[in-house]
């Protein structure tokens, strides 16, 4: 990851034009459609076994994962699974590999052949960020890259597993406005070698980019709602004075300044492959902006925009794949303090935050006890809590008894309470389901049981009519309340449609506004 490394911004002029497209690019992206993964660092105090991590993998219905290097353990484990899996080359080995072909099929054979198929290999990281943290292994990389290359075809696996090498945002040049952005020229021989290689063999070019950065750089000409994905109103958007197109997010700018740049130097037919993005849930005094409200925010936006396939404004039919960094928190790192905080989970598996992607499916899994609640949202107005508590009482037919005058639930007397209840039994109705916990940005989902006295939300009736399960050794070592995200794409009316046949009298409208 680029600690220091920071991109210039410039303040871009407001105007419109519609977006470019590129068949070539388009025939490209993946099949199955864009994906979120995430990075698996390893820094981390008692870090789970290779066994259970995969087991919390599966739990968590994670199917795209990264690792820093092709640890043997974890590769064997996450055979006969779905998971696939990019292996990396550490940069202390790219001597080796680059000065030997012999090394580099050795090394092929040893952590890709020798798991392949079982083990859904599908890419191969050769080095991290070498052009710019290493600059004197430059010349070695595309050797290292065209022998692994090599070595794959001779093991007749050069279709199925792609080479490519992560590099930082800091190889572009000027990258905003993104029309004007460019490589390093001092690294165009390298860079060109490396886009036509990707080029001829159909693979990514792997790009760690980090919003975070940038408007940690730019404070005060970056507003922090653009580096959020948050909607803008159209005077805050930027826009590229020379192509005239309209940027809403950080992110896309940053891809876009990419594909400008590979098309100064005439490629126009590799796709962009977000290795690494995210943002940190905790900082020094000198990271104000590191705090689990944004973090959370982040990586939440930036789930829904990717599985909203709405590209960028350069490639609007071309959405990037992402890897968030990164699944645990990595304790053991150096200062700053933000180092060992960029993770969805704290090391035993817990979650750090919970993430908000309804609409999206259910991004990772529920909690492993499946004790999770939906309540009412801080800081949301008593008029819109009003409105969905309504909606969740009449049309989406929650049970509402217990908080009506004298019943067990009635008091504290107020919105948010009532709220809270109601949306529960929402939730809980619709067993969980992906969207059934947001009243247009009014609930969230918590692992606190928000039961009081006598008050006993739907949710803990739920789970104390259970019989209850043994647990696997995942949730023993603390992941008794693990929950955040999941893949898979779910229509947001997906609700509203199934009421509207049961009752005759509930749209998609109602699911529009509410869910």
């Amino acid at each position: 990851m680029e600690n220091h490394k920071l991109v210039p911004f410039f303040v871009l002029l407001f105007i419109v034009l519609p977006a470019s497209l590129c068949a070539e690019i388009k025939a490209q992206q993946d099949k199955d459609g864009p994906f979120v993964g995430v990075n698996i660092g390893t820094d981390v105090s008692n870090l789970l076994s290779a066994a259970d991590l995969v087991a919390f993998l599966q739990l968590q219905k994670i199917n795209h994962v990264r690792l820093y290097d092709a640890d043997a353990q974890i590769l064997k484990a996450l055979a006969k699974t779905k998971i696939r899996v990019i292996v990396s080359v550490p940069n202390n080995q790219l001597l080796a590999i680059g000065s030997s072909n012999a090394t580099a099929a050795t090394w092929i054979g040893r952590n890709v052949a020798a798991y392949y198929p079982d083990t859904l290999i599908t890419g191969i990281a050769v080095g991290d960020e070498v052009l710019t943290t290493i600059p004197s292994s430059a010349p070695l990389l595309m050797s290292a890259i065209e022998s692994l290359y090599s070595a794959l075809v001779a093991a007749n696996l050069h279709t199925q597993i792609k080479i490519s090498t992560p590099s930082s945002a800091s190889i572009i040049l000027d990258p905003f406005p993104p029309s004007q952005a460019f490589f390093n020229q001092s690294l165009s021989p390298v860079i060109t070698q490396l886009l036509q290689f990707l080029s001829r063999t159909q693979s990514p070019l792997m790009m760690n980019l980090y919003p975070y950065y940038v408007f940690m750089q730019n404070k005060g000409v970056v507003p922090l709602d653009n580096s959020l994905f948050k909607p803008l109103t159209p005077s805050k958007e930027m826009v590229d004075p020379n192509t005239l197109l309209h940027y809403t997010n950080v992110l896309d700018a940053m891809i876009d300044s990419v594909y400008f740049s590979m098309k100064n130097l005439n490629v126009t037919d590799v796709v962009v492959l977000v290795t690494e993005t995210g943002w940190p849930s905790r900082g020094d005094s000198k990271e104000p902006y590191a705090t689990i409200d944004n973090a959370d925010t982040y990586n939440s936006n930036l789930i829904k925009h990717v599985f909203d396939r709405s590209g960028t404004p350069l490639h609007p039919e071309i959405t990037s794949s992402v890897y968030i960094y990164e699944l645990f928190n990595e304790d053991l790192r150096s200062p700053p303090v933000s180092e060992a905080n960029w993770g969805l989970f704290y090391g035993n598996t817990t979650p750090v935050y919970l993430l908000h992607v309804s609409g999206s499916g259910t991004f990772l899994a529920n909690d492993t006890t499946n004790q999770t609640y939906c309540i009412a949202a801080d800081g949301i107005d008593a008029k819109t809590l009003q409105t969905a508590l309504d909606w969740a009482c009449g049309p989406g037919r929650a049970n509402c008894s217990e908080i009506q005058p004298g019943q067990s639930c009635y008091q504290p007397n107020n919105v948010k309470n009532h709220a809270s209840y109601a949306f529960d039994s929402y939730y809980q109705k619709e067993g969980k389901s992906s969207g059934s916990c947001d009243f247009k940005g009014a609930a969230m989902i918590t692992t606190t049981d928000p039961s009081h006295g006598n008050c006993i939300f739907p949710g803990s009736k739920i789970v104390s009519n259970k019989t209850s399960q043994v647990v696997n050794s995942t949730q023993a070592s603390g992941a008794d309340r693990v929950r955040v995200m999941g893949f898979s794409f779910t229509p947001i009316c997906a609700v509203g449609k199934a009421l509207y046949l049961l009752s005759g009298v509930v749209s998609c409208l109602f699911c529009q506004l509410f869910l």
